[in-house]
């Protein structure tokens, strides 16, 4: 074999030899790839069914207890009186109205009502103590004081309605709720009084910080510490006579030691 002949031999065997090995590797490479490709893929898929989505909770249902429909009233009339007819109505949580006639004047007045908490826990307190809707009780004592007016007390459940009227009674809880609500009535014909007096009558308003100071001590106000926004209005307001701004001072202190 002649030397030029074994040269071409070798360079022959030698291309061959680099182009399997390249081969080899784009193999080995395109392997890789499609094997990491696979892995990251089944990767994504198994973390997809390991965190299931989480199901929506269905809203708690609440045993909210239904509103008590019960009503109650008060009425009281005496047409010698300066305020002749007074009516109270109101629901299981103390909001509700009063209207009042007085004399000389014409038609009844309507202001709305609310009752403290303290005072609505006292007056329901003594209208369960009565049993009113199930009593048969009149509550009328055996005399009769027509000249200090008549009281009459209603109850209304929506199934059952039931009044009582009497001039006196000896029944304590009944004496005792007809007192509670002489007590909100004057407290609201006060505020309403007062009112008038802020916007109109300026000069009565002395005369009303004096009333005032007579209820209180008295313990003839339903809740006095429902006025203390009241009276701190009044100690500033300059429409009012000085005496009457004082005097609200005075009540405000007298209140809240």
């Amino acid at each position: 074999m002649s030397c030029k002949h074994f040269y071409f031999v070798r360079m022959a065997a030698a291309l061959a030899f680099l182009g399997a090995a390249v081969f080899a590797v784009g193999q080995s490479r395109q392997t890789t790839s499609q094997n990491g490709t696979n892995s990251d893929s089944s990767n994504v898929k198994s973390n997809a069914r390991q965190q299931p989505s989480p199901s929506p909770s269905a809203p708690r249902e609440e045993n909210k207890e239904p509103a008590d429909p019960t009503k109650y009233s008060y009425e009281f009339s005496q047409p010698s009186f300066t305020t002749s007819h007074i009516v109270i109505e109101h629901d299981a949580n103390g909001k509700g109205k009063i209207s009042f006639e007085r004399l000389n004047e014409a038609g009844p007045i309507e202001e709305p009502v609310e009752l403290s908490p303290a005072a609505l826990g006292r007056i329901l307190g003594l209208w369960r103590a009565l049993r009113f809707l199930d009593s048969t009780e009149d509550y009328q004592s055996a005399k009769q004081f027509p000249h200090l007016g008549t009281m009459k007390l209603g109850m209304d459940d929506g199934k059952r309605k039931r009044s009582a009227e009497f001039n006196w009674t000896n029944n304590k809880q009944a004496s005792d709720l007809v007192n509670e609500y002489r007590r909100v009535s004057d407290q609201a014909v006060l505020v309403f009084d007062i009112g008038v007096a802020r916007e109109n009558q300026p000069l009565n308003a002395p005369k009303l910080m004096e009333y005032f100071e007579s209820l209180l001590t008295r313990s003839g106000l339903s809740d006095p510490t429902q006025l203390v926004p009241l009276l701190r209005e009044l100690t500033n307001d300059e429409h009012l006579p000085l005496i009457a701004r004082n005097h609200a001072t005075r009540l405000l202190k007298k209140i809240e030691k």
